[in-house]
């Protein structure tokens, strides 16, 4: 059994795992200006997969909800187009509709599937008073590998945490090293050398990074993942798909 992973673009993945379809994070918007306050986030490619192609899941797996580059305005309507979406509490409160928030280590059934929320940090210690609540989430069934889906999550100690509860075969880590205004340009999500070294804790077989394209305010793209991950001498355990690829991990 293995999971099936299909990039749309940015943070969007069609997962299929034990029979289960999940969508982490929906973006559709074609590329352009989302303001955030007095910020602008520029989208600059399209995602692959539209809502039509993504077809019927079982669930959405949604990091946050307070970022476009995580939930665009057509993500955010497709939402209302689905049984469940997992999110934090504080998002579920937000979103309504089919919302459910998990608090960390809160788990929750999706067919075959246990789902536990995990924490996650988006930016730096201390980074929630800004950014808000986000979550990461893991994938448990019987016969099936342990996925991590990380969400906008930037640091390597969170990752430890995780690693103590659960032994992770396949690694779904949020990179690209998103930098704003915020924190003096600090990280918001996983760096090239960070994603090594939270593939490395978690002893993950396969790494498959989403979110590290398809943004302006993403600062390193699939050139320096694979570089990090190559002078690390893990080439072999990163799998980096283009928009529209899939693989089975």
């Amino acid at each position: 059994m293995t999971l099936g992973i299909t990039l749309s673009g940015g943070p969007t993945a069609l997962l299929e795992l034990g029979g289960v379809r999940l969508l982490t994070d929906p973006t559709f918007d074609p590329p352009g200006d989302h303001p955030v306050g007095e910020r602008v986030l520029v989208k600059t490619e399209d995602s692959v997969l539209t809502e039509d192609a993504v077809g019927v899941v079982d669930a959405v797996l949604l990091s946050h909800d307070q970022h476009p580059d995580n939930l665009d305005d057509r993500g955010r309507a497709y939402l209302a187009t689905v049984p469940l979406t997992l999110v934090t509490p504080s998002g579920a409160a937000r979103l309504g509709g089919t919302a459910r928030g998990l608090e960390p280590w809160e788990e929750t059934r999706v067919g075959p599937l246990t789902v536990t929320a995990v924490p996650a940090q988006h930016g730096p210690e201390g980074a929630a008073r800004l950014t808000g609540d986000v979550t990461g989430f893991v994938l448990t069934g019987e016969g099936l590998p342990t996925v991590y889906v990380s969400g906008d999550n930037a640091s390597v100690d969170v990752v430890r945490e995780i690693a103590s509860r659960f032994r992770v075969d396949v690694a779904v880590l949020f990179a690209g090293a998103a930098r704003t205004v915020l924190f003096d340009g600090a990280p918001l999500t996983l760096t090239g050398e960070n994603a090594v070294e939270a593939a490395k804790v978690l002893g993950a077989a396969k790494v498959v990074p989403l979110h590290f394209r398809g943004w302006q305010h993403f600062s390193e793209g699939p050139d320096v993942l694979r570089k990090e991950f190559e002078a690390a001498g893990l080439a072999g355990r990163l799998v980096l798909l283009e928009p529209g690829e899939r693989a089975e991990v």
